[in-house]
């Protein structure tokens, strides 16, 4: 089947990073690109990666903008690269931005640019200023809370779409209903919690120690289920859990937004700042370089057989995951959380944690699935012309639950 070129990872500047955070696995990809210690995107490149990417786009396609640091660019280059969307964009082609950052050099002439452009930003903040700053430091090792949260308020003010990415580590899973409650209070309604483990770069046997173990983290996803459960208000959450929405999607039959749930991946391509692309943002290394866009087309490279592979590997599952009773809901998790710890042997690092969720939440999950499928055969029954003031008590309800109309949606 061919896949539409409908999102594209792109790291401006490489590696590049203006803070030194303990456990980013991304740093080390300077490695890849020797020959110069400062690494930024060209305009060629910018031009042909968005020209690519508008005329392979189909209907809509997402610029996924990511680091190290993309915000180092300097914004003269973001107003390029939407220049270039505007030019090389056919009427009616949805085009959408989001850009990861730390946020430490945005000032209110970004916000004005991000909210003129409805671009989505991600912002990454670990929680409260003990949890962020135990890893999130700067070069010669000193904080960045203080100046991290400044930025937040400004963005949540300014009106700028906005999201916060926490890493759960080893510190920071001991502190979920800390975290979860200091990020709402902050005013974030999204929040995506990305689980860390690493392997440890002075001992390639074992995981780094700022890796979170599965108990740990299955703990952490119980007591952010918790919270996320809490605040359900008139049949939706409302704050959203990236993870968990997408398990959600499982319960009600639809397509999970995140790879990591889906039988296969490789459904989008990397861009570094080269112009060289990857098969995946945890797999850029020599052995998944798909080729250059200055050589090759973009759209080609996400249909190659090297992709594909790539996004097999997935579905070569561990033989504890075919039998689970929790399969249909996670597909074994993300393929790198397979590799990174070696004492793991080929297992999911997080499959503990995973089981440990299903088994606090299944229940929960269920019931809020059905009335949420409930709710949406309702709402279809009110579309299609179903009007309740005809419906007699003892009626069948439409929303299809088998009860009858007294016993459900009159009420």
């Amino acid at each position: 089947m061919v896949k539409p070129l409908s999102s594209i990872l792109i790291k401006p500047t490489g590696a590049d990073c203006n803070i030194d955070c303990t456990y980013c696995f991304y740093l080390e990809k300077a490695s890849l690109y020797p020959e110069r210690p400062v690494h930024r995107m060209s305009g060629e490149v910018l031009e042909a990666m968005v020209r690519q990417g508008m005329e392979y786009g189909g209907g809509g396609i997402t610029f996924s903008w990511q680091g190290g640091e993309p915000t180092l660019m300097g914004l003269p280059f973001f107003e390029k690269a939407v220049a270039f969307q505007q030019r090389y964009g056919r009427p009616g082609q949805r085009v959408a931005n989001s850009m990861q950052t730390n946020g430490l050099l945005l000032d209110e002439q970004w916000a004005e640019f991000f909210r003129k452009y409805r671009f989505l930003i991600g912002l990454s903040l670990d929680g409260p200023e003990h949890v962020h700053d135990h890893y999130r430091v700067t070069k010669n090792g000193r904080p960045t809370w203080a100046k991290v949260v400044e930025k937040a308020r400004m963005l949540l003010t300014t009106g700028v779409q906005a999201n916060v990415l926490v890493v759960v580590s080893d510190y920071s899973a001991r502190y979920a209903r800390e975290i979860y409650r200091f990020l709402s209070e902050l005013g974030f309604t999204f929040m995506q919690f990305i689980p860390c483990v690493e392997t440890d770069p002075g001992d390639r046997t074992r995981a780094a120690p700022y890796s979170v173990s599965a108990e740990a983290y299955g703990r952490f996803l119980c007591e952010v289920f918790d919270c996320w459960q809490a605040d359900w208000r008139d049949g939706r959450p409302r704050t959203s859990v990236r993870w968990i929405d997408s398990v959600f999607h499982t319960y009600v039959g639809r397509i999970p937004p995140e790879c990591t749930l889906l039988r296969e991946c490789g459904c989008y391509v990397v861009v570094e700042h080269n112009g060289d692309v990857y098969a995946c943002d945890f797999f850029v290394e020599g052995d998944w370089k798909l080729g250059n866009l200055l050589s090759g087309s973009l759209f080609d490279m996400l249909n190659s057989e090297r992709q594909a592979e790539f996004g097999r590997l997935k579905a070569q599952l561990p033989p504890e995951c075919p039998p689970c009773p929790w399969l249909s809901h996670c597909y074994g998790g993300c393929t790198k959380d397979r590799l990174r710890d070696p004492a793991d042997g080929g297992s999911n690092h997080f499959c503990g944690s995973y089981k440990m969720f299903f088994e606090h939440a299944h229940e929960t999950l269920s019931r809020l699935a059905e009335d949420f499928v409930r709710q949406q055969n309702w709402r279809r029954a009110l579309a299609a012309g179903v009007d309740p003031a005809q419906l007699g008590r003892n009626d069948p309800c439409p929303c299809g639950s088998g009860k009858k109309y007294k016993a459900c949606c009159k009420n």
